[in-house]
């Protein structure tokens, strides 16, 4: 057989499994995976309020014309692009219904709120005002400020993502009123009988006979931070006083009471016995159609109906998700009834749940038709007692057990508007000890993951906003969040003024989150792994790690908390998770999924596995196993060519025997084995089909040498001679369309001068030129033919 022959048989062989297309990159560096949200939800809350704001005093209780305020007009395209980029699926714009603020809106209709009963001078967005408007520091113009916020539900559906929005059913602010619900709605408590402390059809409770009065401030507190206010004279008229949104029944709550709030009554008897029909036991297997036939024609408290309406009016207007506050203080069957009715008007709303009592989670994923719960109680406060070398690392995989029946409707997440930001000083510090934290809470289960804003970037949280306090970014103030404006630059939202370090940290957040909005083994199994310890049969404290798979993908996932010390740990892989991962004895290779960087090998030897693996202080290694080896040469320098990596696929019997072996060159490298690195996602499964090949005798031992392209491919791989014979006119448009002449004999060079030396001295080869194959497809089929011949 002669070598062209050959050369068109490899090619064959090639293009069994390729398209017509090869992938042009635009750098040699591994890309982030293209977000194609196919796998598990990442929800990106964000404070509305504070989002698009550039004002940089940050006065304590400055005002909006002193602090600056962010408007719905500020998610731009720009905007959402760059929160996209982040693998997001949902954005959960936190504080967008009409809530209590200290501010003149007196032209558009609304009522002055009384700072006695507001939180800070924005106030609270769990003080909600009127449940079917929106807050009116968010618009460009107070009076066209729904149809803005309609706008933005619009924008963030062309950019591919879905809108969640507060609701508050447990209780509303102490001076709601509604001046925008829709013909023949009352509003809260309008029609409540206030003679009697309870009644089923009330929509509050009442301390009969008792003014309301407003809780004792500690010493160092004034509303308005002592600011003069027509309003601010110590008292607020109700009468008679209502229960306080916590559930307090005195008329003068406490401070630390939810003061500015009223407690919703849902049917619920002063004693805690319901008025309403009791969901049967087997409701819990029951299909959410189910749910919703057995609420249809039951008589039910007034307050349920009066959210209903209030749900399917957001999702009317296009709203995809709700996240409510403090579910677990209003009963599951209410849960029952409304989400069965949210679902019935779009069967794919998420509907996400603060719940914290762990001893309630079943109830409400199961008879409350949550689809997520978060996972804090348990989950978040180990992870938190890690990253300040409170709990060893291993001590988060007992508490991840305890739900391992429901972890796919368990939030994780590391920051939120209620927790303490990682970089604050009360928290872990620095920012980057969140990285090991949130890859283990990203992708330990099929649970969703959220990430707050400006957390990607490392915002501490610093500064005295007012009524809010330091170490978390404040809900209750007007305020601006420097690093997150540092990622604003300006209105472009591209990073462009960040810190070398703050950029970097996003890097790994759009990696992270990306590669766990789309890799397929995050929503399959998972396996606790041992990482041994220095002594024998001991668990090494700072080091977590884990199995991900589902199908071919197979991923080990490592983490080190520890950052000041590099770690060389030993992973081991049980038999059982062997068998299940369809591993049999051998060497494989490991391919770090994120940088590319950190790639090893597992070896499994009797049926149990082991990888030895170094670890950089607070660095993360996402591992996937190979079908077989394949060995990466990451940024192969040249003086030739532009660097690129170099993969070379290894038989299984490389390992298995001594033989040398023939090589073949292929190009386009990066198409050869992994889809990731793929423009439509699909390699060509040349590991696959050639060891298949080998298996069955068809071929001989065979080496892959798998090159990458660059943005130069067309001018390296376009024959010289060929541009040598065409006409002046040819030679100037073949240029324009490539950026240059041919780089071909360059291209030539470097494999012949450079890459075949290195790999006939590194691996077992038989180097000689009749053993020695070029192949590819579409042009680098071409260059194959033109380096032959």
């Amino acid at each position: 057989m002669n070598r062209v022959t050959v050369l068109l048989a490899a090619c064959a062989l090639l293009l069994l499994a390729c398209s017509d297309t090869a992938n042009e990159t635009e750098s040699a560096a591994p890309p982030a995976p293209a977000v194609e949200k196919a796998g598990k939800p990442v929800v990106y809350q964000v404070f509305t309020r504070l989002f698009g704001n550039q004002e940089t005093r940050n006065k304590p209780w400055g005002t909006i014309e002193e602090n600056g305020v962010g408007k719905f007009a500020d998610f731009t395209d720009a905007a959402l692009d760059g929160i996209a980029e982040l693998g997001i699926t949902h954005i959960w714009y936190t504080g967008v219904p009409h809530h209590a603020v200290i501010r003149d809106y007196s032209d558009y209709g609304i009522s002055h709120d009384d700072p006695d009963i507001v939180k800070g001078r924005a106030g609270s967005p769990y003080a909600v005002k009127d449940y079917y408007s929106v807050n009116p520091d968010l618009a460009i113009d107070p009076a066209n400020r729904l149809a803005e916020f309609e706008a933005l539900i619009q924008r963030t559906h062309r950019h591919g993502m879905k809108v969640i929005i507060d609701i508050v059913p447990n209780h509303v602010a102490r001076q709601y009123e509604s001046i925008t619900r829709p013909d023949g709605v009352d509003n809260f408590g309008e029609n409540d009988d206030v003679s009697v402390e309870w009644a089923r059809d009330n929509n509050f409770y009442y301390v009969v006979g008792k003014n309301f009065a407003v809780p004792e401030p500690p010493p160092d507190y004034a509303p308005l931070g002592g600011e003069p206010h027509p309003l601010a004279d110590d008292r607020f008229d109700e009468s008679p006083a209502k229960w306080t949104g916590n559930g307090a029944r005195a008329p003068q709550p406490a401070f630390d009471d939810w003061f500015e709030t009223v407690k919703v009554n849902y049917g619920v008897r002063p004693d805690g016995t319901y008025a309403f029909e009791r969901l049967p036991e087997d409701a819990s297997e029951w299909t959410i159609e189910q749910h919703a036939e057995f609420w249809a024609n039951k008589d039910i408290p007034d307050s349920w109906k009066k959210f209903g309406d209030i749900l399917l009016f957001w999702t009317a207007k296009g709203v995809d998700g709700f996240r409510y506050d403090m579910a677990e203080m209003v009963p599951v069957e209410f849960w029952s009834y409304l989400n069965s009715s949210i679902k019935a008007a779009n069967p794919d709303a998420l509907l996400l749940a603060e719940v914290y009592n762990p001893a309630l989670y079943r109830d409400y994923i199961r008879l409350g038709r949550m689809d997520y719960l978060y996972d804090k109680v348990g989950f978040y406060d180990t992870l938190n007692a890690i990253m300040q070398g409170r709990e060893s690392a291993a001590s988060l995989l007992p508490v991840h057990e305890q739900v391992l029946d429901i972890e796919q409707h368990m939030l994780h997440f590391l920051e939120n508007h209620d927790e303490q930001r990682i970089a604050s000083t009360d928290f872990a510090g620095d920012a980057n000890k969140g990285r090991p934290a949130m890859t283990v809470s990203a992708l330990i289960s099929r649970a969703p993951t959220m990430l707050y804003f400006a957390q990607d970037v490392g915002e501490p949280g610093d500064g005295n906003p007012g009524f809010g306090a330091a170490t978390r970014t404040s809900i209750f103030d007007y305020w601006g969040v420097p690093t997150h404006q540092r990622w604003m630059n300006g209105g472009k939202f591209d990073g462009g003024a960040l810190t070398a370090d703050e950029k970097d940290l996003r890097d790994f957040y759009v990696r992270l989150l990306s590669f766990s909005a789309t890799n397929p083994a995050m929503l399959g199994n998972y396996h606790a792994l041992h990482v041994a310890g220095s002594a024998p049969d001991t668990e090494h404290d700072k080091v977590l790690a884990f199995a991900r798979w589902q199908a071919d993908e197979r991923l080990i996932v490592a983490a080190d908390f520890d950052d000041d010390t590099a770690q060389n740990v030993r992973i081991e892989i049980p038999t059982q998770l062997i068998d299940e991962l369809s591993l049999v004895d051998g060497r494989y290779t490991l391919n770090e999924q994120l940088y590319g960087t950190n790639n090893g090998h597992l070896i499994v030897d009797g049926g149990l596995g082991t990888i030895e693996l170094s670890l950089q202080p607070l660095e993360s290694a996402v591992l996937r196993i190979g079908n077989a080896n394949i060995v990466r040469h990451a940024d192969f320098e040249s003086e030739h060519v532009a660097t690129r990596h170099i993969d070379v696929w290894l038989p299984r019997n490389y390992f298995e025997t001594g033989d040398s072996m023939q090589v073949i060159y292929a190009h386009d490298g990066q198409n050869l084995y992994n889809p990731s690195f793929v423009w439509n996602n699909e390699d060509w499964d040349v590991d696959g089909v050639l060891q298949g090949m080998l298996d069955e005798n068809l071929v001989e031992n065979t080496i892959v040498v798998g090159i990458w392209n660059t943005p130069l491919r067309r001018r390296e791989y376009l024959p010289a001679d060929m541009y040598k014979v065409v006409s002046n006119d040819a030679k100037a448009k073949i240029s324009e369309v490539m950026g240059g002449e041919p780089l071909s004999r360059e291209y030539l060079r470097f494999l012949v001068e450079e890459l075949k030396p290195f790999i006939d001295e590194e691996y077992r080869t038989k180097p000689e030129k009749e053993h020695t194959y070029l192949m590819g497809s579409s042009m680098g089929g071409l260059i194959s033919m033109y380096g032959v011949l």
